[in-house]
């Protein structure tokens, strides 16, 4: 442990969207904002091909571009944007404790979390690769879904957000195959009625997916294991989402903050504010419901806004 001790203003816990944007307001406002970018710098957009739908970019950006432009646009008003994880906290007194890389101790008048949220995958060794090329695997079908207009796509996932995710893609897709692991789903059932009576959604029960197969750049077809048989199929597809769930990157504030039963931040609604004073949060760490670039950012301006009121209200 380090014996220094850094006194912040602002600290911002994770980068991507949400994060970025709080350090442009918060520099903007003149609270000296320190940001550390955590173990995905830039966050899940960074394993993003192609964004199409945040407004001002009409041809479209990558997802990593968009991460450099919004740091760069931070860093121009002063945002102090560096490298490193936080590994504990203390938000047992008035002054809030972080330490960074467990050995870097600050003591933070406000705190912004910004951690985000994982996507759940399979794990297998081909869907990570054609994730890993950007070549059809995806975790958001609101995020990628149009660029399988017309085509043939497969989901994997049980519950309501795989069944909305289904839904939406029905819409865009010529046919949605949608795999469901176990022999019943788990969403709601005016969710499961309504992917049922989707005419171009194929739904197979009991079905475990084997192999994403593909040329080694792009994907061509998904195998799977139908349970009850012992069959195995070839699904040809050019897409492959995977509606199976996110973890929210929380797990070092859960004795200090208040979480919800899946691990997302409770924050006071209409308001970035946590059950810290202080301390607040943006983005996917306590957005379970949108989960989006968009969305992020506009939290991650209340965050900063919401932060420069606090001090105000300390003067």
């Amino acid at each position: 442990m380090s014996n220094t001790i850094e006194k912040i203003k602002c600290l911002i816990i994770g980068s991507g969207p949400a994060g970025y944007t709080a350090a442009i307001y918060a520099a903007r406002a003149n609270m000296n904002p320190v940001l550390y970018q955590g173990m995905q710098p830039g966050g899940q957009l960074t394993t993003t091909n192609e964004v199409e739908n945040f407004p001002g970019y009409v041809d479209g950006v990558t997802g990593p571009e968009m991460m450099i432009q919004l740091q760069e646009q931070a860093k121009r008003f002063g945002a102090d944007i560096r490298d490193g994880w936080a590994t504990k906290v203390d938000f047992s007194g008035d002054i809030h404790k972080v330490w960074i890389n467990d050995s870097i101790e600050l003591h933070c008048e406000t705190v912004i979390i910004s951690t985000g949220a994982s996507a759940k995958y399979l794990g297998l060794p081909s869907e990570q690769h054609y994730l890993n090329m950007g070549g059809g695997v995806s975790a958001c079908a609101v995020c990628d879904g149009f660029f399988y207009r017309n085509q043939e796509v497969v989901i994997v996932g049980a519950g309501d957000s795989a069944c909305e995710e289904a839904h939406y893609l029905s819409k865009l897709c010529k046919k949605v195959t949608m795999l469901v692991r176990s022999e019943k789903f788990r969403a709601s059932k005016i969710m499961e009625e309504r992917v049922r009576k989707t005419e171009n959604i194929e739904i197979l029960m009991n079905h475990d997916t084997v192999e994403v197969e593909g040329d080694g750049n792009v994907v061509h077809a998904i195998k799977a294991l139908n349970k009850t048989t012992g069959e195995t199929i070839v699904i040809p597809a050019t897409g492959f989402f995977v509606a199976i769930g996110h973890k929210p990157n929380t797990d070092i504030f859960k004795d200090y903050i208040t979480l919800d039963e899946t691990g997302y931040i409770v924050n006071t609604p209409g308001t970035s504010n946590t059950n810290v004073a202080g301390v607040f949060v943006a983005g996917d760490a306590a957005d379970h419901v949108y989960r989006q670039a968009i969305t992020a950012a506009g939290t991650g301006c209340m965050a900063a806004l919401d932060a420069e009121r606090y001090l105000a209200s300390k003067e």
